[in-house]
């Protein structure tokens, strides 16, 4: 496993490896042509950004049996989902805020996040790896309350596009088996959820063959591939966690 992250360091964006607590310099473009520079960093000398910032962020719902089982819900055809906006991201150990125009609860939704590597388009679920960069770890905030306050129009977007609603990262992971990854949340060190991927009804490949028939996923786009059980209202001033084996911890505070 390789985990590459993006960072900031005496006033210049970069990127690199991350091995323990030692960052790997690398120059080019971590989606595509690139090489170590040699300089090495120390974790603590910089500060990590989101590990990209894609075009779009799409997020799949009712994507799991266990929560399809518990709210009585229907294995959908064709995966379901929604765009996050782009103002939306968030790099770990930065902070949630309430919405000023919104009082309502504010829920979190552990989930892996698929990072796509290269321009997608009508591929099959047995190509989707090579256009696969990596995975990471994605808090899909939602302003529950928002979803359907009107009762004409589910507003998906809104509810989840606001400043801060898309905690991505700390690292993009390559090289791991995403079927066989499990997603934890923790709210102030309180497991909340725990789920496996396999529980999904569309696991990662073919969400991305899907979806590239949908339409084109461009390098660092991101596809957030739903959550399970587990999700609640944060509180205010708590600490959450997307705990992800294999790739790391996603860690942000809510205000």
């Amino acid at each position: 496993m390789t985990a590459w992250v993006r960072f900031s360091h005496g006033g210049e964006i970069a990127f690199g490896t991350l091995e323990h607590d030692t960052i790997h310099v690398h120059a080019g473009n971590m989606l595509g042509a690139h090489q170590p520079t040699g300089q090495t960093l120390a974790r603590t000398a910089v500060e990590l950004l989101a590990p990209c910032v894609p075009g779009k962020m799409l997020g799949l719902w009712n994507n799991f049996y266990e929560r399809a089982q518990k709210e009585n819900l229907a294995h959908p055809p064709h995966p379901l989902y929604f765009v996050k906006t782009d103002n939306c991201y968030l790099a770990s150990e930065k902070i949630i805020r309430q919405p000023l125009s919104y009082d309502g609860p504010v829920v979190f939704e552990g989930e892996l996040g698929v990072v796509i590597g290269k321009t997608c388009r009508n591929v099959s679920e047995a190509e989707a790896t090579e256009y696969i960069f990596g995975y990471t770890c994605i808090n899909d905030v939602t302003a529950r309350g928002i979803l359907k306050a009107d009762p004409t129009f589910t507003q998906w977007v809104r509810a989840k596009s606001f400043d801060t609603f898309g905690p991505i990262g700390p690292v993009i992971a390559t090289g791991i088996e995403p079927d066989q990854l499990v997603v934890r949340t923790r709210v102030n060190g309180v497991e909340k959820q725990h789920y496996p991927v396999a529980d999904m009804f569309y696991r990662p490949r073919q969400i991305v063959s899907l979806l590239s028939h949908d339409m084109t996923l461009n390098p660092g786009d991101v596809i957030a591939c739903g959550t399970s059980i587990g999700t609640e209202p944060m509180p205010k001033g708590c600490t959450v966690e997307i705990d992800i084996g294999g790739i790391g911890v996603l860690r942000n505070h809510y205000e």
